[in-house]
């Protein structure tokens, strides 16, 4: 595919995900805009090969190759990027405000205690052992990320004043997964009901379907 861009993913993970799903979602964007994708195997040590860390030295995916060669990396980052000009990105200047305060809010206070804490229960349950003095940080501090969204998610339907948009898809990445890090989100039941809206949106498929290879 000529003129395309290129999405490193890796099966599995909820960084990946998040323009993945925007990918299915954002609609035909136009022919400039074509995403090739390719996978690449983390627990096979494919991020921390030569190939790769020339594309990437940070050795992290997803990432993203533009079709003029510039590499993009952070989910997020790429999520945003991947949305400009369809409905997931707020047109307002508060609301696009909006989106990037809870999608700086995911990286900060979630996505690094979530992700983890899923990491070594749920992917690689055989290193956990070697962790057990982080789990009850992840925990405390995930929980405490999550009684926060929850609370936000009590007086609206969706993340922001917009609708539906790209900063649900970049919460949503990390936080449907918590149950696999050992979080009971029936705790948090105002996140259950947004994540219910979330997956009755048009084209959404779960991780699984996304990022099988």
């Amino acid at each position: 595919m000529r003129d395309a861009h290129t999405l490193y993913i890796t099966a599995g993970s909820g960084n990946s995900f998040k323009p993945m799903l925007v990918l299915r979602q954002r609609g035909d964007a136009g022919p400039a805009d074509k995403v090739r994708i390719r996978s690449v195997n983390v627990l096979a040590g494919e991020t921390r090969g030569e190939a790769f860390l020339a594309l990437n030295p940070r050795g992290q995916v997803p990432f993203l190759v533009t079709a003029d060669g510039k590499g993009l990396g952070e989910s997020n980052a790429i999520a945003w990027f991947l949305s400009e000009g369809t409905a997931l990105m707020p047109a307002d200047p508060f609301h696009r405000a909006q989106a990037l305060q809870w999608m700086i809010f995911e990286q900060t206070a979630l996505e690094p205690n979530i992700s983890p804490a899923r990491f070594f229960s749920h992917i690689v349950p055989q290193l956990a052992a070697e962790h057990t003095d982080d789990f009850p940080r992840w925990h405390r501090d995930g929980c405490a990320g999550l009684a926060v969204l929850n609370a936000h998610l009590r007086q609206r339907a969706f993340i922001c004043d917009h609708g539906y948009s790209v900063a649900d898809i970049a919460v949503y990445g990390y936080t449907h997964l918590a149950g696999e890090g050992g979080f009971d989100l029936a705790d948090w039941p105002a996140i259950g009901q947004w994540m219910a809206r979330v997956q009755a949106q048009p084209g959404y498929l779960g991780v699984d379907q996304l990022l099988s290879a």
